[in-house]
């Protein structure tokens, strides 16, 4: 089991960046494909970026293909969404979320809710024009 911490969320302008970082108990965070999603308010909640377990298989949502970037560090047990160029529509809370690589595989990264099984509480993201 894992649990996850999401920080990082805050307030900026249209054009500027932030970077989340999710950190997880346990040693054995290596062993986790992580997820990034997000819940704009009145909206479903959906997937934003994944990494796989073994981390050499990443995969975004099309509205944020290259201004977010997934990156994970075993070490220090966190995965980190860095997003740049950020837009209104970027608003939300995002979500932290992990998957053992026995339900996933080591290169799998799921983009579905159903695929991950543990969850932060989420960070607040609000972007301004």
């Amino acid at each position: 089991q894992v649990q996850l911490v999401e920080s990082g969320g805050g307030l900026v302008q249209a054009g500027g960046s932030l970077r989340l970082s999710c950190a997880a108990s346990g040693r054995t965070f290596g062993t986790y494909g992580m997820g990034w999603f997000r819940q704009a308010p009145g909206k479903e909640r959906e997937f934003a970026a994944g990494i796989s377990g073994s981390g050499g298989t990443t995969r975004y949502t099309d509205s944020v293909k290259g201004r977010f970037t997934i990156s994970r560090d075993n070490a220090k047990t966190t995965v980190y969404l860095q997003m740049n160029s950020l837009k209104p529509e970027d608003t939300a809370v995002y979500y932290c979320a992990a998957v053992h690589v026995i339900k996933m595989g080591w290169d799998g990264v799921g983009n579905r809710i159903a695929n991950y099984d543990y969850w932060g509480q989420g960070t607040q993201v609000t972007i301004t024009s």
